[in-house]
């Protein structure tokens, strides 16, 4: 399993203008291959007079699921460079469909490869990139007279608190990297005099960062 992976920030759309052509990128987030296709189909369905939409997306951390489409460009011009895009940016569980309207003007192949994958990664610096970190869901369960200070303090660390119930006793769910484990137990043990219990969950992906590339 990665350890972490990057993704698209948000669905949003950038659009540049080559030689009379414009060409419209609408990137989005896409946890299945079935996700990236609708979404694809809902990009077409909004440009039916449209020259071309190709398409390209990658989903899996590892970056098991590959495709992409020229839909109608010559071979390996459009979706090709787009899905190549993606990959040298590290981006994984995304979506990119450029929507070419033609300007009366030929690109030539390597004009046309240029300004598809140029086109994603205009779109991925105009909308941003997120960074996912691999963590493991863990549940804290402490009583009520130690639950505040241990929330707050795992807040002021900067610890992702997802939930907080009460009940007989407080559980608060909290994401926790795998090579934190030991010694969040540790501190754990000394801030609750031993009283506290630490149980794992699954493994899951988190938002560590946001940002935007240059």
């Amino acid at each position: 399993m990665q350890e972490q992976y990057r993704t698209v920030a948000r669905e949003g759309v950038h659009e540049t203008e080559i030689n009379r052509s414009r060409f419209i990128c609408a990137l989005a987030p896409a946890a299945t291959e079935r996700e990236a296709q609708d979404f694809v189909a809902r990009i077409r369905k909004e440009h039916p007079t449209a020259t071309h939409n190709c398409f390209a997306y990658v989903i899996g951390a590892d970056a098991a699921v590959q495709k992409a489409s020229d839909d109608g460009e010559p071979g390996g011009t459009a979706g090709v460079p787009m899905l190549q895009m993606l990959l040298r940016r590290d981006i994984r569980y995304a979506v990119a469909v450029v929507t070419r309207y033609y300007g009366g003007v030929k690109l030539g192949a390597g004009g046309l490869i240029r300004a598809y994958g140029g086109a994603v990664g205009e779109a991925l610096d105009a909308l941003g990139t997120v960074t996912r970190q691999r963590f493991r869901l863990a549940t804290v369960t402490v009583d009520h007279q130690r639950a505040g200070k241990v929330e707050n303090d795992l807040r002021a660390t900067g610890r992702e608190v997802r939930d907080v119930r009460y009940g007989e006793a407080v559980t608060i769910e909290i994401g926790l990297p795998d090579s934190d484990v030991d010694a969040f137990r540790a501190w754990l043990a000394d801030a609750t005099s031993g009283t506290a219990e630490l149980e794992l969950g699954e493994e899951a992906y988190g938002d560590v960062r946001t940002q935007r590339d240059v």
